[in-house]
């Protein structure tokens, strides 16, 4: 079986997505992991299908790159956006379901996708760190130099720690370079590894800066793999108008015998 896939980055967090919207894809894990295999297969953080919607323009479906079902994925959904765009989905303004339920989206003129996330109601201070789901589960731990952290080795640490090992957890690992600059490096679960940039963790790392009161509600957030804009609305402590902005561009296309 041939498949059509088309392969999109952004802030080089990087996809496969395929448009199912006929609903003719139905991969097993094992395939969605040799997929991702960046050695042996296309390569990627995580897989996608663009799978149609009764209610909304379309659903996004995320697979990690261990070939099982994920939570929200930020970067993914902008990514996503970006390729409804492309495949002749365009409008205004985008209404699509994901696991954590309905996002809306917008395209700028020079490309660039903001992204509503959920809003987040519960921000746990915990050894240090601050834990809250934005989508997906996040701890976020202030360093003081982290391009030296080992990122690998202690966010598998805490993720595998007794507190997490069971459901898991993704790592954050944040410095304040300037008054609205952070600069986040994460280690994902279901990728087991570091990633070039984490939408829901650079989002969650945002929140934590502003609920402990040393950062904005306007935050720029470098990664490895580029910047982006964390934008909310505070409400005693309760976050909301959670917006994700960044570029999201395809890398190539091409066709994969499965």
């Amino acid at each position: 079986m041939d498949i059509q896939f088309y392969k999109y980055q952004g802030t080089g967090n990087d996809f496969i997505i395929i448009d199912n919207r006929l609903k003719t894809v139905d991969l097993k894990e094992e395939q969605i992991r040799d997929l991702c295999d960046r050695r042996f297969g296309i390569g990627a953080d995580g897989l996608m299908l663009l799978n149609p919607s009764a209610e909304h323009d379309f659903e996004m479906k995320y697979y990690n790159s261990d070939g099982r079902e994920g939570s929200m994925c930020g970067n993914g959904g902008r990514c996503l956006v970006k390729f409804a765009y492309d495949m002749g989905i365009r409008k205004a303004e985008y209404v699509f379901n994901a696991s954590d339920g309905m996002h809306e989206a917008e395209i700028d003129p020079d490309g660039t996708v903001s992204l509503k996330m959920k809003d987040v109601d519960n921000v746990e201070v915990l050894h240090g760190a601050f834990v809250m789901n934005t989508g997906s589960p996040h701890y976020v731990k202030q360093v003081g130099d982290v391009m030296t952290m080992d990122v690998v080795k202690r966010g598998h640490e805490i993720r595998y720690s007794d507190d997490y090992k069971k459901e898991g957890i993704n790592v954050n690992f944040v410095q304040q370079e300037e008054e609205d600059l952070l600069y986040v490096r994460t280690y994902e679960r279901g990728v087991e590894d570091e990633t070039l940039s984490c939408g829901t963790g650079v989002t969650a790392a945002a929140i934590a800066f502003y609920h402990n009161e040393n950062g904005y509600n306007n935050v720029r957030v470098k990664t490895r793999g580029g910047v982006l804009l964390v934008e909310y609305d505070k409400m005693d402590e309760h976050y909301e108008n959670v917006w994700l902005t960044g570029p999201a561009d395809r890398v190539f296309t091409g066709t994969i015998k499965l």
